[in-house]
This record gives structure tokens, sequence and C-alpha cells, in this order.
């Protein structure tokens, strides 16, 4: 594994390979970051920000959203993977903001594992994003990136997301979370990532034992 000092290059490189790093579901509030996040399960962010708009407008807020007809949320949704059942975990997840927490999203992990539809990955994404936690929140790109550079080596995403906390410094979690999301969707894809253009070619792992291997 690296060292602190390793890990802290690594994360300073890719910060400036991406200074516009952040989450780039269209939000304008704690509330419809939430549901926007909870959409994007399965599906990339582009199909979410394309419903979202109209999702929004026709249910601004929790109060909106838990009294909605799911059929006809189902066809603002549509478009997006899953949306079935994202319609009904939507619904649910309003009722309970409205009838245990005023209609406002909580701020603490315990209670946001809670709501319907809501996983590991949305409660981090949302206190990362919406609370300014120091959070880190392991989906696809994470977890490829993580593993394949060295960061970490699980094979599972709730072992990536320990071991992502215990080597890096805490103040650069939520940061980390959203370069490593751009450095797998730009350079280190699944397939075919791009080595060559890769700022950090240098330290990773992966492509250290393709060397030595052939």
């Amino acid at each position: 594994m690296f060292t602190t000092k390793e890990v802290n290059k690594i994360l300073d490189t890719l910060e400036e390979t991406y200074p516009e790093a952040a989450c780039a579901l269209n939000h304008d509030e704690v509330f419809e970051l939430l549901v926007a996040v909870a959409l994007s399960a399965q599906t990339t962010d582009k199909s979410v920000n394309a419903v979202t708009p109209g999702l929004f407008k026709k249910y601004p807020d929790a109060e909106a959203l838990a009294s909605a007809d799911e059929n006809e949320l189902i066809e603002i949704i549509r478009k997006i993977g899953m949306f079935r059942t994202k319609a009904r975990n939507l619904v649910a997840m309003s009722r309970v903001l409205v009838s245990e927490h005023d209609g406002k999203v909580p701020d603490t992990y315990d209670e946001l594992l809670k709501l319907p539809g809501v996983g590991r990955k949305t409660a981090n994404v949302v206190l990362s994003v919406g609370f300014g936690k120091q959070r880190i929140a392991v989906d696809t790109h994470v977890f490829r990136v993580a593993n394949r550079i060295g960061l970490a080596d699980e094979k599972d995403v709730l072992s990536t997301e320990y071991a992502l906390m215990e080597a890096i410094p805490e103040a650069r979690w939520s940061r980390t979370h959203h370069s490593l999301i751009f450095h797998g969707r730009n350079c280190c894809s699944a397939r075919k990532p791009k080595c060559e253009a890769c700022s950090i070619a240098g330290m990773c792992k992966w492509l250290l034992e393709q060397k030595t291997t052939k």
C-alpha cells in the first residue's frame, strides 16, 4: 500500500487534473439533491439531470412528492433505469420526511439510512454535498479506480469505503470522492483505460503490475 506521502501526492495530482470535480447532479437544495442521488442508482447523472427539471417543477418539496400519484411520477422519470421502483421509493421516502422530519432532510447518517430507497452511497453523498461533511461515497467509478491504482485492495464496496477512509486523510475524503469519479469517467475507464494520458500513471499499482508481467 502507499505511504501517506504517496497518497497525498496522488490526491494532489488528481485535484490538479480535475479542478472542476464536483457533484454532477443538478440541484438547488438538499431535498433535490437527495432525490437526484436516489434516482442515479444504475443510471447516468446525465439521464437524471434530464428528468429532474420536470420532476422538481411538479413536486418541489417533500410534501408535494409525498402525495404524488405514482403513475404520474413514473411517466416523468420513465427514461431512467428502475423507474417503477424508484418512483415507489421516492413517494415512500417523502412520506417519511413529512411524518418524521417536518419535510426536511435529516443530516445524520443513521436517519438517512432509514429512508426508503436510501443506501450507503446516497447517504454519504447527501452528507458530503448537502451538509458539507467529510464522507467517501463509493460508486462504480470510485470502486474501480481506487482498487486499480492501489488506494485500496478490496473485493466489495463496503470494504473499499473503509479502506479509503483509513488510507486518506479525513479532510480530503469528499474531494477525493469527486476526483476519483472524474478520473474514472475521463481516463480510467473499465475496459479501455487511457493509461498513456493518465496524470498518475507513474504511481498506478495496476499499470506497474502490467509492465512487470510483460
